[in-house]
């Protein structure tokens, strides 16, 4: 008989628990079910959390391999001076593009030549970012004059910016070019 009560007192017991759980919301009942669906709760958490993590990675530096900058002009002395590239290329760190410099009115000024301008990975991942970026370089033409470029490069969009040049004549001579850049598009 004692076993009797005591299995009564556990019932109705256990009935008391489950309904004031349901009251509050909450079910004090395990079922292997429940052990389940709470493991497939949290695969798909731990799935979600990689997917945005994965989301979220850098993109290969291969979409920066060229980059199109359009033509420059700036004002001297009772003139104006267009530096024309037709498109960079990059090898290891290095933009390199050939040049043409065009001197208006003093033609016999004009010169050609070939422009290189470091950018380190770095420098890309910050681009990407949205961050601005000095550079330097240098430069030299046909005729073998050496010339120092510095510039800064300022994204406006994905794959667009603004980008100011300074090269570099001589020690007291600087020419600085204004212009936008691009790179293809992802």
């Amino acid at each position: 008989m004692y076993t009797w009560v005591r299995n009564r007192r556990r019932a109705r017991d256990h009935r008391t628990d489950h309904r004031s759980s349901e009251a509050s919301g909450q079910s004090k009942i395990q079922t292997p079910n429940s052990k389940i669906s709470a493991c497939c709760v949290l695969v798909a958490a731990f799935t979600l959390t990689v997917a945005v993590r994965a989301g979220t990675a850098e993109l290969p530096l291969e979409r920066y391999a060229t980059v199109t900058v359009e033509p420059a002009k700036t004002s001297i002395y009772v003139g104006s001076v267009t530096l024309t590239t037709p498109g960079f290329t990059r090898e290891g760190v290095t933009y390199s593009a050939n040049y043409t410099a065009k001197v208006f009115p003093y033609f016999f000024y004009n010169e050609k030549g070939r422009i290189w301008i470091d950018v380190p990975d770095a420098d890309l991942r910050r681009l990407e970012r949205g961050e601005t970026v000095n550079f330097t370089g240098h430069a030299r033409s046909d005729d073998g004059d050496e010339r120092r470029v510095e510039g800064r490069a300022e994204p406006t969009g994905a794959s667009t910016g603004k980008i100011k040049v300074r090269i570099f004549v001589s020690k007291r001579i600087e020419l600085i070019f204004n212009t936008t850049y691009r790179f293809p598009k992802a």
